[in-house]
Order: structure tokens, then C-alpha cells, then sequence
């Protein structure tokens, strides 16, 4: 057997997730197996010369183990908090992005480039025809679902980034019929939500969580400006808002302000931003793997806190959370809560705060992250685990 190791020792623990999807794909069909919380969350598959090669093409380090030492290392595992999960497919893969996206980054995308994962881009045609029912696992990052670009009408609305996106998604809306862009993006909120209740994953950072439940709860009210011309929305919108319908989200309000660059009260920032050596570190959950392998699985890393990182949602109040949500991630003795998890329907979800994870404070117009400076990024390992997690062989949970 090959053991990737995704401690300290390991080369580069992105490409290792890359190396482990490669693995699963229908063309090879090996299975993997998932050691959580064994030496940061290893895998383990057969030994292949294959897979030995493409390990030394990616610059994966590896240990090839005998009979024996395989044995040892499943007796370990039963005797810690650590378990064994199998891996069966390579998910398919979609990030929802618009067709000509030049302005901003994604670091999903990025790391996905990194790891060598294949995804394909959807958008809003796609998501109302149906095409998220062809994949396992969607991605969304800083969009609007609002119809309010953002809340980037007070400081760049004359920029023609800023331009083309009004004029792209006003064209958007009018040709698939909607008679705005707030009630189109309401039309895609919905289907991604029945995505989700048909047993899909999301993942999703930046705004879009926040914005995306803020969509939902609005659903039907004309609280969202059709058009922005720097109108507040209607004073009494808190009191129409339905939370019944939300992912992860509830009992926000609204800021009305079209100048203001917050869509709800939900996101909430460290004190003082003017240095990252100020904001405390972000800490991860650690869950029994034998009882909670789903949640185990959502925070496996080789060190157990990351430095925080910015966004236009940079994390969320935790007393904005509904009751059925899981925290993964928080900062100690604070009111922020960067990493959520929830179950809807036969899907599931899960958020995490902030734009990048290698880049504190991400501004406009600012170069993309090379993602290779960063191997051993703990950020970017928790996107990654999310990418693997629809390939798990899924076992009935005891708690």
C-alpha cells in the first residue's frame, strides 16, 4: 500500500488532494482510503507504479508500506480518535461564475488549478436549465444574490468593471425573461437550494453565503431594489424577511443603504484589520471521527488554527446562526464564526468566511495568488477537504 501523508512531512498537501482525485477517476478506479485525523488526515491506496510516477510528476511525497506496517497503522487508528473512511468516486465539479469574469478571482478555482481537479463553470442559464443535477459538488464565491453587485455602488459605480457587470447581468435577466436582476438571482438562489434538498453539496465563500440566504429569506418581497440608484430599500423590509427557508442563517437585518458596503448584519470583521498580526488566528473544531466522520472530515489539517483572512463577508456572528448549524471553525472568545456546516434535505452544505485564504485583505483589481507559494496552506486544505467529501461511502451517523 502507498500512504500520502498530510502531516508536517508532506511536500505539498494540495497537490496530494490532486493526487488522491487522480486516483478516483473512472479512467484508474482505485478506491481511497481516508485516514482521519492519522497524521493529518492521510490517505491510503494501493501500491500501483502509476500512481508512484504521477506522485513524483506532482512533487506528492509518499511512503510505500508492507503488509505489516498497514496493519499496525489500522490498530492505531482504532485505538485514537482517528477512523477510516473509504473514497469510491471522483465527484464531478462545478464552480458558478459568470462567462467572462476578469475582475475578480476565485481561490477555489485557484486551487483547484493547483491541485490539478477538473471542474467545469456554470452560470445562471445553466443553474435554471438543470445542469447542477449532472454534478456532485458547486461551488459560489463572491456574488450578489441579492441583485445589489455586491455593494459596490457607492464606491465603484463609475469603474467599467463595475459597468460590465450591471450591463451582464441586466442583459442576463432580460433573456431569460425576468424583469430584474434581483428576481433572476432569486430564481437561481431557489434552484440551488433544491439542488442542495436533492442531495447536493455546496460549498461557497466570500459573500455569497451571507447574500445568497438573504436572497431566500426575501423571496416573493420587493425589499431588493430593482435597479441601483442609491435608494434605500423600504424601512420596515426587516419585518418581511422569512428565515424558514435559509441555508444557515437567521433573524438578520438588512442594511438598507445602497452606499453601505454590507448586504445584512451577518458579517461581522475582527477589530482592528489595519494589521494582520492584530487578528487572532482562527481555530478548528475537533470532532469524533469514529462517531462524526462527515464533520472530522471538514477539518482535517495538519496544524489545528489558520490565520484569519478578509472578504466581503469575512465570517459570521454566530448568534446569526440557526440552531441546526455546525460550527467547524470560530475565533476563540469572540463572536465570529468562521466555518459552518449544515444538512438540508438529503444535501448539505458548507461556508467559509472571507475571500482567500493566502491573501488577508484582497483588493480590487489586485493580482491572483500564486497558489504555489502556498503548498502547505491550512486554508486551502479545508477547501480541498469539502472537494473529496461527496466521494465518501457514506455511513450512518450515531450522534
Amino acid at each position: 500500500m502507498i500512504l500520502i501523508y498530510m502531516d508536517g512531512e508532506q511536500t505539498d498537501h494540495l497537490r496530494a488532494y490532486g493526487l488522491a482525485y487522480w486516483c478516483l477517476e473512472p479512467v484508474r478506479g482505485y478506491k481511497v482510503q481516508w485516514l482521519l485525523n492519522y497524521r493529518g488526515g492521510s490517505f491510503l491506496v494501493e501500491d500501483a507504479r502509476e500512481i508512484r510516477e504521477r506522485a513524483a510528476m506532482v512533487g506528492v511525497s509518499y511512503r510505500v508500506l508492507d503488509p505489516q506496517t498497514v496493519n499496525r497503522i489500522y490498530d492505531e487508528i482504532r485505538g485514537i480518535n482517528a477512523e477510516v473512511v473509504l473514497l469510491e468516486k471522483a465527484p464531478k465539479v462545478a464552480v458558478y461564475v459568470p462567462p467572462d469574469e476578469t475582475m475578480w478571482d476565485d481561490a477555489v478555482q485557484l486551487v483547484l488549478e493547483y491541485a490539478k481537479i477538473p471542474y467545469d463553470t456554470v452560470w445562471d442559464a445553466d443553474v435554471l436549465a438543470g445542469k447542477l443535477a449532472d454534478y456532485d459538488w458547486l461551488h459560489l464565491h463572491h456574488e450578489d444574490f441579492t441583485g445589489q453587485y455586491g455593494k459596490f455602488y457607492g464606491s465603484f459605480r463609475g469603474a467599467d468593471w463595475y459597468v460590465h457587470s450591471v450591463e451582464l447581468n441586466e442583459r442576463a435577466a432580460r433573456e431569460l425573461k425576468f424583469d430584474s436582476v434581483a428576481r433572476l438571482k432569486l430564481a437561481v438562489a431557489l434552484a440551488i437550494r433544491d439542488y442542495v434538498e436533492r442531495g447536493g453539496f455546496l460549498f461557497a465563500m466570500c459573500s455569497a453565503p451571507d447574500s445568497l440566504d438573504v436572497a431566500l429569506a426575501a423571496r416573493g418581497l420587493d425589499i431588493i431594489p430593482h435597479e441601483i440608484d442609491g435608494t434605500p430599500m423600504t424601512p420596515d423590509a426587516d419585518d418581511k424577511l422569512d428565515y424558514g427557508g435559509t441555508f444557515a442563517f437567521t433573524d438578520f437585518k438588512l442594511v438598507k443603504d445602497a452606499y453601505v458596503y454590507e448586504i445584512s448584519d451577518i458579517d461581522i470583521m475582527p477589530e482592528d484589520v489595519s494589521d494582520p498580526r492584530l487578528v487572532p488566528d482562527v481555530e478548528l473544531f475537533e470532532f469524533s471521527a469514529k462517531q462524526d466522520p462527515a464533520l472530522s472530515i471538514f477539518v482535517q489539517n495538519h496544524v489545528p488554527r489558520f490565520r484569519d483572512f478578509l472578504g466581503q463577508t469575512t465570517a459570521f456572528r454566530a448568534d446569526r446562526l440557526r440552531d441546526d448549524v455546525v460550527v467547524l471553525a470560530e475565533t476563540p472568545g469572540s463572536n465570529r464564526v468562521k466555518y459552518v456546516h449544515g444538512n438540508i434535505g438529503r444535501g448539505s452544505f458548507t461556508f467559509l468566511g472571507g475571500h482567500d485564504p493566502e491573501d488577508f485583505a484582497h483588493i480590487v483589481g489586485e493580482e491572483k495568488t500564486d497558489v504555489s507559494l502556498f503548498p502547505h496552506s491550512p486554508g486551502y486544505r479545508l477547501i480541498l477537504n469539502n472537494v473529496l467529501f461527496p466521494s465518501v461511502r457514506k455511513k450512518e451517523k450515531k450522534t
